[in-house]
């Protein structure tokens, strides 16, 4: 950070002015979410706007230039983002795009690098290594930008599963091409480098899913002394398995992902809360992560990169993503007007910013001007491919308004003492629970509901009750039969009280049934 005063030592009326600022920015970036929400825009460009503003540029004249300090506290941002992406991502959505969200992360990837970079080298006139760095850098989609954005869009849950998916899985391969690439020295051979990808990814995937498991095993059958210490506990354990995973030479960022993923369809207790204190902790990141790449930036040396990112983004965006797409899924037979808006889904957002620092650290020759060609390119074509996508999907055929039925957000509480759960649940507005007597619900044996709350007034049912939209529910049920009866609950709450005999099963409700 630079400054043309004399170094003051730090003290409490620094760190209260500190703390004021930070104050203000978090305000004005959470008030800035509803402009964003509003305009179909990713938020990302109203946090990038604000540290520009911030910036030596900018009202606020801040001197920012530590490009490892951001490479840094991006990359821990980074896994934050992913554990609450993953915590998000509801496995029988993506269960069926998965192996096309795999091919995407690998063989998409790989064709994007290489379309890229040859336009880079050719139309631009890098050299090869400046060319494949760009190539590698552009090539991932961003998960804050498609998690923030497809959520919002109604899509067919099988094109939103492998877009999210995909968002998650791409990050680990671009990431090793980028500090490959970034390397001093001769850079590997292909078939060096696709052996040392597939080792990392397969070193992150297996301790991802197992730190996973290993913590939703532990998380249910150990009762915290508090509530409030869940939500704080899935987050270590997310970010153990990212620990873990770089540690042990893997994809750290594939390991945090997988892990958070098998965490948020575990059923554990208090998972609302828990989903409400990740997600605040990503907005957090997010902010952080996008406030800091604005202030990085120098936008007064940016003049001469406009055009190259341009020319780079168009190749991108108009040749490699369309290609990669429909070679990835050649063996998926999708429909064309799927893959045609997978193509123009593949947002680009912070990541890419984030990466391209690692060759500024690393000292790579024209580093500068990597970066400054990756943030225009991300700040311009992600202002015309985020508005426009509803657009598209629309006109594609693809956008529904039919949603699925609405499903229970059941919270558990464990009472270690007395060896039961307290399971409770509100009914929704789209929720077949709606009309059905207690009794039809055929809870098993060890399971009651105890409790009804109805327009702000409660009471204890009988047999006969007839529950409505709006009801919260107070289920206890022994230890033995916490699961059985929760899946009933959601059975009953997507197929109403014939859901056994129709065939909906509450092993298929949720959960990785």
């Amino acid at each position: 950070m630079g400054t043309t005063r004399r170094e003051q030592p730090l003290t409490v009326h620094h760190l209260n002015q500190l703390l004021l600022v930070c104050s203000l920015v978090l305000l004005v970036a959470v008030a800035a979410v509803r402009i964003s929400s509003r305009s179909g825009l990713p938020s990302l460009l109203v946090y990038l706007g604000i540290g520009v503003a911030m910036g030596q540029d900018g009202i606020g004249d801040v001197h920012f230039d530590n490009a490892e300090l951001t490479q840094v506290i991006g990359y821990a941002a980074l896994v934050v983002i992913l554990a609450e992406g993953g915590l998000g991502t509801k496995w029988k959505e993506i269960k069926p795009g998965l192996p096309a969200a795999s091919s995407l992360a690998i063989v998409g990837v790989s064709v994007s690098v290489g379309v890229t970079a040859t336009a880079a080298h050719y139309l631009i006139g890098l050299e090869w290594r400046q060319a494949l760095i760009i190539g590698a850098v552009v090539s991932s989609t961003d998960a804050a930008a498609v998690f923030s954005v497809l959520r919002k869009v109604p899509l067919p849950s099988r094109v939103t599963g492998i877009l999210e998916a995909e968002s998650g899985f791409n990050d680990a391969p671009v990431v090793i091409l980028v500090v490959a690439f970034s390397t001093a020295g001769p850079v590997d051979h292909w078939y060096h480098l696709v052996g040392e990808i597939a080792l990392e990814l397969a070193i992150g995937a297996l301790i991802g899913l197992a730190v996973g498991f290993l913590g939703a095993y532990g998380l249910r059958h150990v009762a915290l002394p508090a509530s409030g210490l869940y939500p704080i506990a899935v987050m270590a354990i997310a970010v153990t398995a990212y620990a873990a995973g770089a540690l042990a030479h893997g994809s750290g960022f594939l390991a945090v992902y997988l892990a958070a993923m098998v965490l948020g369809n575990a059923k554990l207790p208090h998972w609302p809360a828990t989903r409400g204190f990740a997600d605040g902790l990503g907005w957090i990141a997010q902010i952080g992560m996008f406030v800091l790449l604005g202030l990085l930036v120098t936008p007064h040396e940016m003049g001469d990169d406009i055009w190259p990112a341009l020319v780079i983004g168009l190749v991108l965006t108009m040749v490699a993503r369309p290609l990669s797409v429909v070679l990835a899924l050649l063996p998926f037979r999708m429909r064309w007007q799927e893959q045609a808006l997978m193509s123009w889904a593949g947002l680009r957002g912070a990541v890419p910013i984030i990466l391209a620092t690692i060759p500024m650290v690393s000292g790579i020759e024209e580093s500068r001007r990597i970066f400054n060609i990756v943030f225009v390119l991300v700040v311009v074509y992600t202002l015309v491919q985020g508005p426009t996508l509803p657009w598209l999907a629309r006109t594609l055929g693809l956008s529904t308004s039919d949603s699925e039925t609405a499903d229970l957000g059941i919270e558990s509480a464990p009472l270690e003492r007395l060896r039961g759960h307290l399971l409770s649940l509100a009914i929704p507005d789209g929720s077949k629970m709606h009309g059905v007597e207690i009794n039809e619900l055929r809870l098993p044996a060890g399971a009651a509901v105890t409790l009804v709350v109805r327009g702000g007034e409660s009471f204890v049912p009988l047999p006969t009750t007839v529950l409505r939209r709006g009801d919260e529910l107070l289920v206890v049920a022994t230890d033995p039969v916490r699961d059985a009866a929760e899946r009933r609950l959601r059975a009953v709450g997507q197929g109403g009280k014939l859901a056994d005999w129709l065939g909906t099963g509450g092993d298929r409700a949720e959960g990785w049934g």
